[in-house]
């Protein structure tokens, strides 16, 4: 029976693969004449873990259902990252608000090292080696945003050479 559920699922199956991360719960109060009324903010990172990643804040009276909006959200608005040998194409700044990532390539074996939200987002895109250092506010709204900003910002030496209509070998950059 077991196997039997598994296939119904369809176009769900596909998305088994995918790495779902949340990063931070908020629990808000509305002052009412009766008392508080509570609601939840849930900030969530999805990814494939191939370069693909997507990021979303949604809102909900339970936590349950704020992460569930979240996570489909975030599924709808899935970027694509370039991504070279486990790790970004170049040193980058991305910024959102008082939020600022400093996002830097890193040699094979390095590790993530980034802290929570960063790290929530570069794993879910599939980052193996990178360093970060994160300026400005530690708001992890922002933070993580700041940290998109710079990702869908980062342009490949291909893409480089694409645009300013130059061959590859004139941008003079790695050599390997």
């Amino acid at each position: 029976m077991a196997k039997d559920s598994k296939k119904k699922k369809g176009p769900r199956a596909r998305e088994s693969d995918l790495v779902e991360n949340v990063i931070f719960i908020n629990r808000v109060a509305k002052v009412v004449k009766g008392g508080r009324r509570f609601s939840f903010s849930a900030l969530v990172s999805v990814g494939d873990q191939k370069g693909n990643v997507g990021i979303s804040l949604a809102k909900a009276n339970e936590v349950a259902e704020a992460i569930r909006k979240a996570f489909d959200r975030a599924k709808r608005n899935m970027v694509k990252v370039p991504i070279e040998n486990g790790t970004l194409p170049h040193d980058i700044m991305g910024e959102w608000g008082a939020g600022r990532v400093l996002l830097r390539p890193a040699a094979p074996g390095t590790g993530v090292i980034a802290g929570g939200p960063v790290r929530a987002v570069l794993e879910a895109a599939g980052v193996r080696d990178v360093l970060t250092k994160t300026l400005g506010t530690n708001n992890p709204i922002n933070v993580v945003r700041a940290t998109m900003n710079g990702l869908t910002s980062l342009v490949t030496a291909e893409q480089a050479a694409e645009e300013r209509g130059a061959p590859l070998e004139s941008l003079g950059g790695r050599r390997g």
